[in-house]
């Protein structure tokens, strides 16, 4: 499973950083790769992707489910492919530090079945710098 982390000291409350992060349709859109999403419930939403990975265009469908919410610290969700055979998890923690927020975005993502043997070597690649761009424009939109 490849897993991935970044974390970013934010000029702001933690509170505003809960602010954001507890609202999936907040960031959702910041994912690189992002094409749309649809919010089924206040937990479970479908996402939708579409990348280029050395010249191999694909768009991958995900289900994302908050699983927890521990206001103002941790939101933890589940990854479940629906286009591909695709598993994991994430959260987003935020710390009261040095008069701002320290926040970390981690995500952890594998492939299974026959896509995964090509799927799996392009997540390893991809996912630290999808975690650190998404965790980065987080950041940007929460102190604008």
């Amino acid at each position: 499973m490849a897993q991935a982390s970044h974390s970013v000291q934010i000029p702001v409350s933690q509170e505003q950083v809960w602010a954001f992060v507890s609202k999936i349709e907040k960031w959702a859109v910041l994912v690189p790769a992002y094409k749309e999403h649809k919010e089924l419930d206040a937990q479970t939403s479908h996402w939708t992707f579409e990348g280029n990975f050395k010249g191999l265009k694909k768009k991958v469908e995900i289900e994302i489910k908050i699983i927890e919410m521990n206001e103002p610290t941790n939101i933890r969700f589940e990854i479940t492919g629906l286009s591909d055979n695709i598993k994991g998890g994430g959260e987003f923690t935020a710390e009261p530090k040095d008069g701002g927020t320290y926040m970390t975005g981690m995500v952890e993502v594998t492939a299974g079945g026959l896509s995964g043997a090509v799927l799996n070597p392009a997540i390893k690649v991809l996912l630290p710098k999808v975690t650190t761009r998404l965790t980065e424009k987080i950041a940007r939109h929460i102190q604008a």
